[in-house]
């Protein structure tokens, strides 16, 4: 739920977590062949403590989950690629967080053999080609393959020795301990023959059979489960008048914008309006609803449920009337004429997000803002919003609208999992995973995009974090930015308290500063991180009139001084969903490791957890704080006197 704005970071568990490390920008993220010239991708500079707190932290958590793989990014680190970094691989990956599954590469973001080999590198995707990205596409056009940095070149280093056989030795290991780890060897299924098309279609390999065989249908349940999945994490953000859930009595229901109705051009979203400006471009169908991205990590649905397919199906079981505009340019024009004039009016609002493209504003595409002010015009008291996203929106309108819902990408069943919640079958009780600005400068992450003749120097393409761990709703408190929408907020059909009291358990003080020195990294670094040291529990009521489930948040606040540029930190360290009736309570507690509370201190090259009270925060948003409290950790250290100055040692002994 931390999320990091600068760009999109997942992880996998027992499968592959990606991208490694620094991927937080698509302009130039890779190579390029300028005029017969290689042109480095552009370099994450980040500091050793940023590196660990903020970029390193999820990857530390997918180790420790099992995951088997992880996958190194295009874009170099601190000027290293980081498919070739020594440090990131070796020293911090595989020593530091104990990795013990197999590093491989983005597809073509390895430069080097046994360069990368050495560094960390166990297995370069896509295996058999070798090119820089800007090359690709003409050399698999062609149909011609280009030898793979690894296959018979490890060979070759092996036997002019720069490659030892131990490496080659360890990279095996690697790649077969989670093949057996994962019974893959024991009836699994063989690879999915439609796969074979992939390769012949983007790698130019030869094909053996021209009838393609139909994909296996491996859905089972998703349906269901991505319904649920997707109401889950849809986030109201307002409801002024208790416009939803839209009432039972409702006679009139009227639906606008390009976000609601069937896409006009498929399934699969990745297209761009012609008529405008290269870099003005917005990609995805004009008119059809987003229910997911593109990029390496979309899909092709197999149906969609759009928004309004779904409100005409619940209209006709519940008795109500639906119309509808969703033409964008026609609505951003004039007031829409409809009649008779509707109880509510429901905006569907979508912004396209995919690999190798960056969003160059934060608010929704396609005349949004003029949209939904003139669809106010017609629904004054009863405007409802739905945003589907990838991340944060700006919401210049937010004074046209009575109600905004947040609801992401949510799948194939994007209609049904929206109906849920708008009419109350689920109430909601999503929360941000980031904040909301009320205008896009407040952020001020700007993508580096060199132009002009100082496009061609790889030296120019510096991507400098130097916001540090002042990320997000670290930002805003760091700099008292007021938000539209705090990180963590979500509302819900009824309300929570939390006590004010907090409770720990056991009893603390006197934990030493630094973890127990591990003779053996297991996965996820030093075990003694990983123990739990302190268990905060508060009570959360159900204060309002129906049953709902809430989210209370665990911030925690290090003494002044240990943040950066000596400024307090408030970081997110925990958060349950707890489901509760009407005036039931319940206690909850959250789990507090040794990681938690600690930083990175660079001197000694290790977690530290600081002495001074530590501010304890419970609340259900990083704004939203309803108990607070601090904690001393760590056990005082008196100096050896031979390190006190005797007129300061005489004065303690003798007053």
């Amino acid at each position: 739920m931390d999320a990091t704005i600068r760009g999109h970071q997942d992880a996998g568990v027992q499968a592959c977590a990606k991208h490694y490390i620094g991927n937080e920008q698509e302009t130039h993220r890779s190579t390029t062949d300028l005029n017969d010239t290689e042109l480095a991708a552009v370099s994450s500079n980040i500091d050793d403590r940023t590196l660990h707190e903020v970029y390193l932290w999820p990857f530390a958590n997918a180790v420790k989950a099992g995951a088997s793989s992880i996958m190194c990014s295009y874009n170099r680190l601190n000027g290293t690629y980081a498919c070739e970094d020594n440090h990131a691989l070796s020293n911090i990956l595989k020593e530091e967080l104990g990795f013990e599954g197999y590093v491989m590469s983005d597809w073509f973001a390895t430069h080097s053999g046994y360069k990368s080999i050495n560094a960390g590198l166990d297995m370069t995707m896509p295996g058999p080609l070798n090119e820089a990205v800007a090359r690709e596409q003409a050399s698999l056009a062609s149909g011609s393959k280009v030898p793979s940095w690894f296959g018979g070149n490890i060979t070759i280093a092996l036997n002019n020795g720069t490659l030892n056989e131990s490496r080659v030795d360890d990279m095996v290991r690697r790649i077969m301990t989670p093949y057996y780890q994962l019974n893959q060897d024991q009836d699994f299924p063989t690879v999915d023959p439609s796969s074979e098309f992939i390769l012949y279609l983007y790698y130019g390999l030869p094909i053996r059979n021209a009838m393609i065989p139909p994909a296996r249908n491996v859905k089972k349940n998703h349906a269901q489960l991505i319904r649920e999945v997707a109401a889950a994490g849809t986030v109201l953000l307002k409801n002024d008048h208790n416009v939803l859930p839209v009432s039972k009595n409702v006679t009139n229901v009227a639906i606008f914008g390009n976000g609601a109705p069937d896409p006009t051009d498929g399934l699969y979203f990745f297209a761009a309006d012609p008529n405008l400006a290269a870099n003005q471009r917005q990609l995805g169908d004009v008119a059809g609803n987003f229910p997911i991205g593109g990029g390496s990590g979309s899909g092709r649905t197999t149906d969609l449920i759009s928004p309004l397919r779904a409100i005409r199906d619940r209209g006709f079981k519940n008795g109500f009337r639906t119309q509808y505009i969703t033409d964008n340019k026609l609505l951003s024009e004039a007031s829409p004429s409809i009649f008779p004039l509707p109880d509510v009016c429901i905006v569907f609002l979508k912004t396209y997000a995919t690999e190798a493209w960056d969003r160059l504003s934060f608010e929704n595409d396609w005349n949004s803002t003029l949209v939904v002010e003139n669809v106010s015009k017609l629904c004054p008291n009863s405007t409802v919003v739905v945003t589907h996203s990838a991340g944060v929106n700006t919401l210049p309108f937010i004074d046209s609208a009575s109600a905004v819902v947040a609801a992401h990408y949510p799948g194939e069943q994007a209609g049904h999992s929206i109906v849920d919640v708008l009419w109350g079958d689920v109430n909601p009780s999503g929360h941000l995973p980031y904040t909301i600005p009320k205008k896009e400068s407040d952020y001020d992450i700007p993508i580096v995009n060199i132009t002009g003749p100082n496009a061609t120097d790889a030296d120019a393409w510096q991507a400098d974090f130097t916001e540090g761990l002042l990320i997000d709703y670290r930002h805003f408190d760091a700099f008292n930015i007021t938000p539209l929408y705090e990180f963590g907020y979500g509302l819900s059909y009824t309300t929570f308290g939390v006590s004010p009291n907090i409770t720990f358990s056991p009893a603390v003080g006197n934990l030493a500063a630094f973890p127990i020195p591990a003779k053996k990294t297991s996965p996820g670094g030093n075990p003694d991180l990983w123990a739990t040291i302190l268990n905060v529990t508060v009570t959360v009521t159900n204060t309002g009139p129906v049953a709902g489930a809430a989210v209370p948040q665990l911030y925690i606040s290090l003494p002044s001084g240990t943040g950066p540029k000596g400024s307090t930190v408030k970081v997110l360290r925990g958060f349950e969903k707890v489901k509760l009736s009407s005036g039931m309570s319940a206690p909850v507690t959250f789990p507090l490791m040794r990681r938690d509370v600690s930083f990175w201190n660079v001197e000694k090259q290790d977690w530290q957890i600081p002495s001074g009270d530590i501010g304890i925060r419970v609340g259900f948003s990083s704004r939203d704080i309803k108990a607070m409290t601090s904690v001393n950790l760590v056990q005082e250290q008196k100096a050896p006197l031979e390190e006190k100055c005797w007129p300061c040692l005489h004065k303690e002994l003798f007053t």
